[in-house]
């Protein structure tokens, strides 16, 4: 812990009266961290996984994000390719350097330009990797990292999204729970629902606020069209 951090800490212990958690607190809390309790789960999240992807398709759409299926991994570059050229974007890619992107074959698109590291804000557009989708809302779960610099998620002005359908999970709990049990967790988590908006000026929509104006998932799917 940081001397600024344990010094703010220890201002709030003192304005509570208080020198630290009592031994039963302490033991609750290190109890609910350890199992934490999921909260009321709605419905519409408990379904087969068939029809929980039909709702993550369903609800990211509704959010003003564009959804486009692959069938095969190796079928990436050519609809990042078909995208770019569908919006009259440039035919230039910056990705993370995350080995479920980088190993996807590039070459069998020799226009496409590709740079795989971090956005410096001149990019326009990037392809990130999902950690895990959320059909409740539609949302998307992306941790940072070595190979996930948040940056792509928020500086270029269109960001493409990958996300395997056997990564989509009911609620936001089930989520948190991926997440936990794969390891360490990361300095920062992003929940994303659609491209980034927002009404705060006279109640106008703008999109692309605060980040992307585009939000494009692909959503990788190899089982049988629904």
């Amino acid at each position: 812990m940081s001397e600024g951090r344990r010094t703010v800490l220890a201002s709030v212990a003192r304005a509570l009266g208080r020198d630290g958690p009592d031994p039963a607190m302490r033991a609750e809390l290190e109890q609910r961290l350890a199992q934490p309790r999921p909260n009321l789960i709605p419905g519409r999240a408990n379904l087969p996984h068939s029809q929980r992807v039909a709702l993550f398709v369903e609800m990211a759409r509704e959010a003003a994000a564009t959804v486009a299926v692959v069938r095969a991994r190796e079928a990436v570059p050519e609809a990042v390719a078909d995208y770019l050229r569908r919006e009259n974007l440039p035919p230039e890619l910056t990705i993370a350097p995350d080995p479920a992107l980088e190993g996807l074959p590039w070459s069998s698109r020799p226009l496409l330009s590709v740079r795989s590291g971090r956005a410096h804000g001149s990019e326009a557009v990037s392809l990130t990797h999902a950690f895990a989708g959320i059909a409740e809302t539609g949302t998307l779960l992306l941790r940072s990292g070595p190979d996930a610099p948040t940056t792509l998620n928020f500086l270029p002005d269109t960001n493409i999204v990958l996300i395997e359908a056997g990564r989509i999970v009911g609620a936001y709990e089930e989520a948190w729970a991926m997440l936990r049990a794969s390891g360490a967790m990361p300095r920062t988590v992003n929940f994303i629902t659609g491209p980034s908006r927002s009404a705060d000026i006279e109640q106008t929509l703008q999109l692309g606020a605060h980040g992307p104006r585009r939000l494009h998932i692909l959503l990788l799917d190899a089982g049988p069209a629904a």
